[in-house]
């Protein structure tokens, strides 16, 4: 007997989360969109952060919107394809570069989003062995993004410096 009421609130726990979710209120489910439109934001600076460091430009297409425009300091840039170019030059195979994306901040508005966040990318050679690095930068990371018919992209972005240490590459 002692097993049954052990295990009795295990089985009531599926039917507690059903009512549950049979009473949610309308700012309950707008509570829910929320949460799920900032992580799928959240994910795509995750998947910017990795196609940067690793080189993979092409996923820019899952990233940003055809129309999307860049102001960094590697230049101004209009449209996806001109994203790509940029960071293509920008990122070469000859340093090691790792983003670090932190303190997101997002703002949504229905289907559109403002989002901030820190950025510090430092640059390394790309040398067989672990080498130190060369530079260093801190910056502001700003985003709009817009829900697409495939899901959020970031439609521009802008970087403003705010501190360097050792000499750009």
């Amino acid at each position: 007997m002692s097993k049954i009421r052990r295990f009795l609130p295990f089985t009531a726990l599926p039917l507690a989360l059903l009512a549950a979710c049979t009473t949610a209120t309308k700012d309950d489910t707008h509570q829910l969109r929320a949460l799920v439109d900032r992580n799928e934001i959240t994910g795509l600076l995750n998947k910017l952060g990795r196609a940067l460091d690793e080189g993979r430009f092409e996923d820019f297409r899952t990233i940003y919107t055809a129309e999307a425009t860049a102001q960094t300091p590697g230049g101004r840039a209009e449209g996806r394809d001109a994203l790509i170019a940029q960071a293509s030059r920008n990122h070469s195979g000859d340093r090691r570069i790792q983003h670090f994306i932190t303190n997101v901040m997002i703002d949504l508005h229905r289907d559109t989003a403002e989002v901030r966040a820190n950025l510090i990318a430092t640059f390394a050679p790309a040398t067989t062995a672990v080498s130190e690095p060369q530079y260093t930068l801190g910056e502001i990371y700003r985003f709009d993004a817009v829900r697409t018919e495939e899901g959020w992209r970031l439609s521009r972005v802008e970087t403003t410096p705010l501190w360097s240490t050792g000499t750009r590459p």
